[in-house]
């Protein structure tokens, strides 16, 4: 066989990779930087800039001004402050840093911490998305007002609307088809043909349980579509798709993304979550038990707070609050004050952003500059967090200063334990140890302050190493008996919330410093929505309250959000285009009355997250093919109007699974823990590269990618390479993206490459000569039939020749197999 035929197969899977299968250049989504900016530039600039160089203060030292975009990238009389894409010619960076005495920044203050430094080198080196469209000099835009801010549509209570007259009335097959297709018939468009049959099932399946029809299931919807019509044999093949467990691995990652679950801190610490995976697993089985949404969020919030029937029940409701417990922490933080208000702050901001839409977070420092919530709001917010103690499961040690207990559960729910117990000998000497340590610390510090009182220099009476290394040493004990009963066997522990036993209001801290407190604001909800809800009471917390408050049925945002999400899901792109910002900044919705009935339907339907999928796939707009059209195109390029199924690539997760299920290799059950559980444990993601037990790559599993781990600034290499959602922050929409490396690893990836030798030797199994070979291959990879030119291209690549030997070849099959997995058709819905 030559070369050069091989090549052409290479060249396919090469060549189609840097194009979008519409044939536009891709466009990198800023959502994530956006957030990055709003979570941990601006408040820091905030915090510690605007004092000295803002306009709202009247301060402009060095002519420089850092509340606005523009002000910043013009800089002062140095220079330019940030340079886009250049963190070593930026010179905030480097005023940072403090690496020339004469240009320190904050001035006659320490260093800022290494985490923020960090974060802002990142985003200098990405481009330094800052979404300040103010020009510097025109004035800060005074923050907007309860009854400005009601006046916002998605603050409008939802009503259903009835279903608009439309001319073409052969089309709509529901209430939903008639409001896409007036919308076109509007502006003078008409939707795409239907997609054929196969096409349809191929898109379906990858939506609904995220992987590839097999042979089997095509063959039988076919014959059903044949024998019954599609309008019988489609509502049959979506029921069993939603009953089935694959669906929750499916949609259960959608939410993990909003949720930002991941398996350790991140930041500079950067520890392991060892029982992170149980609260994975329960949204997994919230979604394919169909749990209603308003409850589900209920249990995330405050499952802990409700009734119970068993431990069961129970443990389950414990493991919901993992929501609160799993967000990005600094463990590195030397202020215990500093770290809790952080941690609240991130649990105000991820509830926000996830259930509203909205970020209240950004009124720590501020009223917010955009939305009706003001400083007062979030304080009073606050309050209810601080009377939340939360449970992460991380012990002291010399990588991390912070620690935190894991949260116990019922030991007769009878839940899996991947940790081992200690010998109960063990215990007591633990004990002992821990006991003798507080005990020398206690007395080292008593020398010491005895010592200054005599007058006498205290210097070696105990040290800095003393108390480092009994500190480090006392974290380790105590990480190791939270484990383990008194007698040593293992506790079932997992991340979660409690009430704390003080229930306290928050202080309002001026510009959001711990040492600027202020008066405490009473625990209250957002002031600009007036629902009929109970107020915190005295005795709790009030996150029950505030979690019935999000989910009250005059709520406006929730519903929307959540329609609007699934929305996003299953046809490219949300009705709300910016799915994670429904304030004043974010964009309209494309089609408002349609939004406002889905919304109004999902919660009459009881906030059945199955019931609003199945409606909307079994609509004539989702039937569409994705067949381009100049004319439309051109009058709505981005295709809000809906005149055709958008072309879309799959997620990272999708293709690995699809790559494992058209080899045979695809273990569809249900991992015990994960690899953080089993293997990693509690421990420095720093470390895990010196552990030849842990892939390289962090795979090395052959079930379900929603089973791997997700290690913040450490994922699997498939993940990282197709966008995986940042873990750190809430991620309705991922990022798609087209660059050279992910062809790279689809050409040299171990990974591929044992996929593609095992699709091959199925092929050798099920089939008995090339042609069927290359049927078989086409069938398991794009649910088709190949066309002539390709069964003449494939048959010249994979005939035998005298000279051939067989484990050339399978050589040769195996290099077809993977030249089909590096094509764009593989990794697209259709």
């Amino acid at each position: 066989m030559t070369r050069s035929i091989a090549a052409i197969f290479v060249l396919l899977s090469v060549s189609t990779f840097g194009l979008r299968a519409d044939g536009q250049d891709a466009v990198r989504s800023e959502a994530a930087e956006s957030q990055l900016f709003e979570r941990r530039i601006r408040p820091v600039l905030v915090k510690h800039c605007y004092q000295c160089h803002s306009e709202s203060a009247g301060m402009s030292e060095g002519s420089l001004l850092v509340d606005s975009r523009d002000g910043l990238r013009t800089g002062g009389d140095r220079g330019p402050a940030v340079v886009p894409g250049k963190p070593d010619e930026s010179l905030l960076l480097q005023a940072m840093k403090h690496v020339d005495s004469d240009l320190r920044m904050p001035p006659k203050r320490e260093r800022l911490p290494d985490s923020v430094i960090s974060d802002f080198e990142k985003w200098i080196r990405e481009g330094a998305v800052d979404p300040r469209t103010q020009k510097a000099g025109s004035g800060p835009r005074p923050p907007v007002d309860y009854e400005t801010g009601r006046k916002h549509w998605a603050l409008q209570s939802p009503v259903k609307h009835a279903a608009p007259d439309v001319r073409r009335s052969d089309w709509p097959i529901s209430d939903v088809d008639r409001f896409v297709l007036a919308k076109l018939e509007a502006e003078g468009l008409a939707p795409a043909v239907d997609a054929e049959p196969a096409t349809l099932l191929r898109r379906l399946h990858f939506d609904l349980v995220g992987l590839p029809p097999s042979i089997a299931d095509r063959t039988l919807f076919l014959r059903a579509v044949e024998t019954n019509g599609l309008d019988a044999a489609l509502p049959a093949e979506v029921d069993r798709l939603l009953a089935s467990q694959q669906f929750g691995e499916r949609w259960g990652r959608h939410w993990l993304d909003v949720a930002r679950f991941a398996e350790s801190s991140g930041k500079e610490a950067n520890i392991s979550f060892p029982y992170a995976w149980r609260y994975r697993d329960y949204v997994i089985d919230c979604f394919n038990d169909d749990v209603p949404f308003d409850r589900f969020v209920i249990e995330q919030i405050a499952g802990d707070l409700l009734p119970y029937e068993s431990p069961q029940e129970r443990a389950r409701l414990l493991i919901a609050t993992g929501f609160l417990a799993v967000g990005a922490k600094n463990l590195d933080e030397a202020n215990g004050f500093q770290f809790l208000a952080d941690v609240i702050d991130e649990q105000i901001d991820a509830v926000s952003r996830a259930v509203l839409a909205n970020s209240i977070a950004c009124a720590r420092c501020h009223d917010h500059k955009f939305d009706p919530f003001t400083m007062r709001d979030y304080y009073a917010l606050a309050g209810v967090f601080v009377s939340t103690q939360t449970f992460f499961g991380t012990a002291v040690s010399p990588a991390n200063r912070v620690g935190g207990d894991p949260l116990p559960l019922p030991i007769e729910a009878m839940l899996p334990i991947l940790h081992k117990g200690i010998p109960a000998a063990r215990v007591q000497k633990l004990k002992d140890e821990l006991a003798a340590l507080k005990q020398e610390e206690q007395d080292g510090r008593a020398a010491v302050r005895k010592a200054v009182a005599e007058g006498r220099d205290p210097e070696g009476i105990f040290t800095l190493r003393d108390a480092l290394r009994i500190f480090w040493r006392s974290g380790a004990i105590e990480g190791q008996l939270e484990k383990v009963s008194e007698t040593g066997e293992p506790l079932p522990l997992t991340m979660g919330v409690l009430d704390r036993e003080q229930i306290l209001d928050a202080p309002l801290l001026d510009r959001g410093d711990i040492h600027k407190a202020g008066d405490k604001v009473p625990r209250a909800f957002p002031g600009v929505l007036e629902l009929d809800c109970e107020s915190p009471p005295s005795d709790r917390s009030g996150r029950l309250e505030f979690a019935r408050w999000l989910t009250h049925p005059d709520q406006p945002l929730t519903a929307r959000v959540m329609v609007n999400r699934v929305w996003h899901h299953l046809f490219g792109a949300g009705l709300v285009s910016t799915v994670d910002n429904f304030g004043m900044t974010g964009e309209p919705p494309s089609h408002p009355e349609l939004l406002d009935s889905l919304a109004a339907q999902f919660v009459a339907d009881g906030w059945s997250v199955k019931s609003l999928v199945r409606a909307l796939v079994l609509t004539r707009a989702y039937r569409q093919a994705s067949t381009f059209s100049k004319a439309a195109f051109e009058h709505d390029p981005d295709n809000r109007l809906l005149w055709r199924m958008p072309k879309r690539r799959l997620d990272a997760e999708v293709i690995r699974d699809s790559m494992l299920a058209v080899s045979g290799n695809l273990d569809d059950t249900r991992p015990v823990g994960s690899l953080v559980g089993t293997v990693i444990g509690d421990r420095p993601i720093s470390l895990i590269g010196l552990d030849p037990n842990i892939p390289a790559d962090l795979d090395g599993s052959k079930h379900r990618s929603v089973y791997l781990p997700v290690l913040r600034d450490r994922l699997p290499d498939v993940l990282y390479l197709f966008d995986f959602a940042e873990p750190s922050l809430v991620t309705g929409a991922r990022e798609t993206t087209n660059v050279p490396v992910q062809a790279l690893y689809l050409m040299n990836s171990p990974f591929v490459r044992e996929q593609a030798d095992s699709l091959a030797r199925r092929l050798q199994h099920e089939t008995e000569n090339v042609d069927d070979r290359i049927r078989h291959a086409f069938l398991l990879c794009f649910s088709r039939e190949p066309e002539a030119n390709e069964v003449t291209l494939a048959r010249e690549f994979l005939s035998d020749d005298s000279k051939s030997t067989n484990e050339e070849s399978t050589r040769r099959l195996a290099s077809f197999c993977q030249s089909l997995m590096a094509t764009a058709e593989f990794r697209h819905a259709d």
